[in-house]
């Protein structure tokens, strides 16, 4: 299986802690990555700086289901399932 080309999902859903250029602090689930282009695709994929956690996730079925709307309602329930409080 392949990552839906224009998803993007991966890059809005979840929060993600580390360092992204033009987001020094990360970002908050549900915000869009400043690195998201218009057409949904990551301006770093291959680049350095992208952050680790990006490069690690890998398409998969079970979190990006048959389409990207069931992407962003899969990833969201995810991380309001995960989130700590503090």
């Amino acid at each position: 299986m392949h990552c839906r080309v224009g998803c993007g999902a991966c890059c809005i859903a979840p929060t993600i802690s580390s360092s992204i250029p033009g987001m020094p602090d990360g970002k908050p689930a549900g915000v869009r990555c400043v690195q998201l282009d218009e057409d949904n695709r990551c301006r770093l994929f291959g680049d350095p700086r992208r952050p680790t956690v990006c490069h690690a996730f890998d398409y998969d079925h079970a979190v990006c289901g048959d389409s990207r709307e069931e992407a962003l309602t899969i990833l969201d329930d995810l991380e309001h399932h995960t989130e700590t409080s503090s």
